[in-house]
């Protein structure tokens, strides 16, 4: 039997990953662990690891990270420290890592320093600020890939990474958008006290190497939603250096009866409102990949998801009043899109499971090899 250590540091990669963790607890060749840290163990955020629980998982190690908003690299340091405490008690045979997180840079360095082979999700990607830089570190520290779709896997490749070891299965948050585990509209809707008929979602992250200029994007952005019309579901940023001044900014929405605040959705919920939401805008991953998917028009402001794949349901703008003004227009206009199909086909779990299940996989060195593509 085979140990695998799933690392989950938020609401969101535990998402992607949740139909990975099911395929591998169901099959009795496997033993599951998750390490749940981050956001999820934060009470300001929604301690959303009681969601993790709530799925009927086992074996979960729970670790409090968190520092201070302005101390990523201590975060990661108390990070290290406690996986690397856990792993040489444990000693899973393979850790599952997501993303672009301080949590996965963590998973990546435990592993590789311990001998432990290290699986990425979503490597390959790009984007434009720090998250990108991290992203292709784990990538780097990682021994087997599990990527979106081919031009992550060619990013790998001209990494150095070895073509034999990057698996193109699509994005793992898929599987569930299209799954029969979605809850009603009404039920979601309900289950939050959303009073709302026609609805739009906020989510709005800051991005560390604009930290000084986030209180007056916030600012800017809250001043825009509140001159519109439209009814907003506003989710909490991630809990990274600035999300104070944008948590500052969302106090203007408290008590306005457009405006429901929160600080988490469980995933399933989540997507079944995104599914029937007029639009989304912000700069979360949520409208780059989900929203196209259910073809919902998304406005993707500023530079946080720059340079990553984008479909044409996808409304560019920056800060201004004016080009926020525009393009909530246009979303409201533009009406639904046939659905984009970039990051797989709602299969992942199954590619996953039948990847890990065969022998050779787990005679992958973990000794790597650079592949250098001038001497090919």
């Amino acid at each position: 039997m085979k140990k695998i250590l799933f690392l989950s540091g938020t609401r969101a990669d535990f998402g992607k990953i949740k139909s990975l963790i099911q395929v591998c607890s169901d099959d009795p060749n496997f033993e599951v662990h998750i390490f749940a840290t981050g956001m999820h163990m934060h009470k300001q955020y929604g301690e959303t690891v009681i969601e993790i629980e709530k799925c009927g998982f086992k074996n979960i190690y729970k670790f409090i990270n968190h520092t201070s908003e302005t101390s990523m690299d201590l975060t990661l340091a108390k990070t290290i420290d406690g996986l690397s405490s856990y792993v040489k008690e444990n000693r899973p045979d393979l850790i599952i890592v997501h993303g672009d997180r301080v949590e996965a840079l963590a998973g990546a360095i435990v592993g590789a320093l311990n001998n432990i082979l290290v699986g990425h999700i979503e490597g390959g990607e790009v984007s434009g600020t720090i998250d990108e830089l991290i992203r292709h570190s784990v990538s780097k520290l990682s021994h087997i890939h599990f990527v979106s779709n081919e031009l992550a896997k060619n990013r790998l490749i001209q990494m150095g990474e070895l073509e034999s070891q990057v698996y193109v299965i699509g994005s793992p948050d898929i599987d569930i958008m299209f799954s029969n585990s979605l809850p009603s509209l009404e039920v979601a809707l309900g289950y939050y006290g959303i009073p709302f008929d026609r609805f739009a979602v906020l989510m709005f992250h800051p991005v560390t190497t604009e930290v000084n200029q986030i209180e007056q994007y916030s600012r800017l952005l809250v001043d825009a939603l509140l001159d519109d019309s439209s009814n907003y579901i506003v989710i909490f940023p991630n809990n990274d250096m600035g999300s104070s001044k944008i948590l500052q900014a969302y106090k203007s929405f408290e008590g306005h009866p457009r405006f429901k605040v929160f600080p988490s959705l469980r995933f399933e919920y989540f997507l079944s409102i995104l599914k029937h939401a007029e639009f989304i805008i912000g700069n979360s991953s949520a409208g780059i990949r989900e929203a196209p998917y259910y073809g919902i028009p998304s406005i993707n402001i500023g530079s946080r998801q720059q340079n990553r794949a984008l479909d044409p349901s996808i409304i560019h703008a920056d800060f201004s009043g004016e080009s926020l003004k525009s393009a909530i227009n246009q979303a409201k206009t533009s009406g639904r899109t046939s659905p984009g199909r970039q990051f797989g086909s709602g299969n992942s779990y199954t590619l996953f499971h039948s990847i890990i299940s065969q022998d050779e996989f787990w005679h992958i060195e973990h000794q790597k090899l650079f592949n250098d593509l001038s001497k090919n």
